[in-house]
């Protein structure tokens, strides 16, 4: 297939362009610029990944018009041409719910979670998955994703890297203090790049969980990272920039998910050990 991704350059953009690639999909990268489109002649998928990440950026019109409104316009565009679409989302929509079902209320904290509950309350309400559009479209909300490539992201990036860099270069982990009641639910991003993979091949709409279904605490990271590394756990407090809005749980519901795929997820620790 001839697979147009947006947001190559970025963590999850990148390393799906690499899987599909070795499974030999012909693949068209595309990076955001203000007022451009992609050209999408002859495209089978479009798989858009490309957006402002950043949970702490706060220029709202900026989030809107990159992530909200550039992704409206993918999407009408395909749909006019009638090319599928696979978009990201997030788990950040769910804000501190408990309840991590696709149809559990949503409670975003941030402008970046907003961003991407509106995609899905767009998609939701526009075309009930068949009526409006003529196309495939299956959005992905996704947990907490770690991996290769994200060491860019810096203070964005997920507990496992940003732990492990600290371990290396300075042999003291930082973790935030009461990080042992901090569970998120980490997925590696090969695994999401098989959740792709897998959904491509299918005829099938809507909008799914990609986590792993388990939750892992902060503290449990850094304690297997310290392990490996002979390093030392220093707390901090939580910066204010996320205090307020900062999700204390999260574990993914599979059960809508695990209709259509079949993964084996791998685990945070025997990542960890595989690590060079």
């Amino acid at each position: 297939m001839k697979i147009l991704i947006t947001g190559t350059e970025g963590f999850i953009g990148k390393n799906l362009a690499l899987y599909l690639q070795s499974y030999g999909h012909k693949i068209k990268e595309f990076q955001y610029r203000d007022g451009v489109l992609p050209n999408l002649n002859s495209c089978d998928w479009v798989i858009h990944c490309g957006a402002i990440s950043s949970t702490t950026e706060s220029n709202v019109e900026t989030i809107l018009k990159q992530n909200y409104e550039f992704t409206i316009n993918l999407i009408k565009i395909c749909s006019h041409k009638g090319i599928n679409f696979q978009y990201s989302s997030s788990a950040s929509i769910y804000g501190p719910n408990k309840n991590f079902k696709e149809n559990a209320k949503k409670l975003p904290q941030t402008p970046y979670a907003w961003s991407k509950y509106l995609i899905d309350r767009y998609i939701i309400n526009k075309e009930l998955y068949k009526k409006k559009f003529k196309i495939l479209i299956q959005g992905f909300r996704y947990f907490n994703v770690y991996g290769p490539h994200e060491e860019h992201k810096g203070s964005q990036a997920s507990p496992i890297t940003k732990f492990s860099i600290q371990a290396k270069k300075t042999g003291i982990i930082k973790l935030f203090e009461g990080s042992k009641n901090y569970k998120r639910d980490f997925i590696c991003v090969s695994d999401v790049c098989r959740v792709h993979k897998q959904m491509l091949e299918l005829k099938v709409n809507g909008i799914f969980n990609v986590g792993t279904g388990k939750a892992t605490s902060f503290l449990d990271i850094a304690e297997i990272i310290a392990r490996k590394y002979n390093a030392k756990i220093e707390y901090i407090p939580m910066p204010a920039i996320i205090k307020n809005h900062y999700q204390t749980y999260t574990c993914a519901d599979l059960s809508n998910l695990n209709k259509y795929v079949n993964i084996d997820y791998l685990t945070v620790e025997k990542y960890i050990n595989s690590i060079k």
